[in-house]
């Protein structure tokens, strides 16, 4: 490989630095660098990131190649700045044996567009009824340390305990979908004016809080390690600042979506806007924000879950849940976050990077932005100011809800171990 000199560039928004890349790994970052035969990118007035991290994708294959493949997720996922994905194990066949995992894995290899982790089921078939084979899910060649039924809630809490107790062997987390399925029966959109108004079933936000109360208590019986998905109301922020205060192991992680928008775009009736967990009130994404600027919530996910058109093309109560959002994550987080001044680009890094790195046990990634260290970076440029297109994007679905509006910063260059797989905005 041949060296790339990146000039000028603010390092997590800090001075303006250089950073040499030679092969897979940063050589020296500092200022007035030279290297003779280097590529030379002039990154002035851009922004200089560890390559992200997402802990929550939906890619979709085995099964649903219709919606996504794990080439194209990664494609997209390299878009938006993404070194490294985890892959939900929601596919056909469900990601609950050893020979799934891997084989999701080394699709992952073979796209090349970022390192793909395979996330196990935690029950078979995600039917909440038997534990899958976490230890050879572990063991196996994909080396599994997050567990999830994603899409699904573990609300057996005995199948919930035992999971928790059999993770926690090898250094596991199991990621819950917290949703109580008798409070959600027949719900279209979150419980409250708007669904009263509109007549559609309404998702309480007791559904979510139940089973994370009910989460943290079982993890810290056992002590072991539980990670919140798409955390989403108040009251579940202010039941995980408790339990951080009485030192339980929880993370959690906040979705983009839940961090901008709101219920009252369901009075559209525009199904881009049917998402599980539903889009809750001003308040709810208020207190989002606040959490994720003091740590409460830990990492911003995207539960990217692409679908094929004729799943969103119908009327709301037919369609499909979710929303995609690799390539348009770090734009809504800078303008929530960063412009909001709730928190700097180094607390990008972290909840993008850092943090979901470490819950995920994904070495090489979420690493300082220094010599000797693998060079998996992304550099944004944050004065861009676009309108969203999903005839643009990489993804194989386009179910985004924020087409036509416009989002700020753009990822000019992903670099994983070193080699371009996005350069000045397209894929390499």
């Amino acid at each position: 490989m041949s060296k790339i000199l990146i000039r000028g560039a603010k390092v997590l928004g800090g001075e303006p630095q250089d950073v040499l890349i030679d092969g897979e790994t940063i050589e020296a970052v500092g200022t007035g660098l030279s290297a003779e035969g280097a590529t030379v990118i002039e990154a002035g007035g851009q922004i200089l990131l560890p390559g992200l991290v997402d802990l929550h994708t939906h890619l979709r294959e085995p099964g649903r190649e219709d919606s996504e493949t794990v080439l194209t997720g990664t494609r997209a996922a390299a878009s938006g700045g993404y070194t490294a994905v985890f892959a939900m194990a929601n596919t056909h066949p469900v990601a609950d044996t050893a020979g799934v995992v891997e084989q999701v894995y080394r699709l992952g290899k073979e796209a090349g567009y970022c390192d793909v982790q395979p996330i196990g089921a935690v029950t078979v078939g995600l039917e909440g009824k038997k534990l899958a084979e976490l230890g050879a899910m572990h063991d196996s060649a994909a080396g599994v340390t997050v567990f999830s039924d994603d899409g699904k809630c573990v609300d057996d809490a005995v199948i919930m305990r035992r999971a928790l107790e059999y993770v926690k062997a090898f250094g596991g987390v199991v990621a819950q979908h917290a949703q109580e399925p008798r409070l959600t029966e027949g719900a279209q959109m979150n419980e409250g004016v708007v669904s009263a108004e509109l007549g559609l079933g309404g998702w309480p936000a007791v559904a979510e809080e139940s089973i994370i109360a009910r989460d943290v208590l079982l993890a810290e019986h056992v002590g072991s390690r539980v990670h919140i998905c798409h955390l989403s109301t108040a009251g579940s922020v202010e039941i995980v600042r408790w339990a951080k205060s009485r030192g339980i192991d929880v993370t959690a992680e906040v979705t983009p979506h839940h961090l901008l928008l709101t219920d009252e775009l369901v009075r559209t009736y525009d199904p881009v806007y049917k998402v599980n967990p539903p889009l809750r009130t001003e308040r709810d994404v208020l207190a989002l924000r606040e959490a994720l600027a003091d740590g409460t919530i830990d990492i911003v996910a995207t539960d990217h879950a692409p679908h094929p058109h004729e799943d969103k093309d119908c009327e709301w109560a037919a369609a499909a849940m979710g929303m995609v959002g690799l390539e348009t994550a770090l734009s809504v987080v800078q303008q929530t976050m960063v412009e909001t001044g709730l928190l700097d680009w180094a607390g990008v890094a972290d909840r993008m990077s850092a943090a979901p790195a470490r819950i995920g046990r994904a070495t090489g990634h979420g690493r300082p932005v220094s010599a000797g260290e693998p060079a998996n970076l992304v550099l944004v440029d944050p004065a861009y100011r676009g309108t969203v297109d999903p005839a643009d994007f990489a993804s194989r679905s386009r179910n985004t809800p924020y087409e036509g509006r416009e989002l700020p910063g753009r990822v000019t260059h992903t670099f994983l171990r070193g080699r371009a797989t996005v350069m000045d905005g397209k894929l390499a």
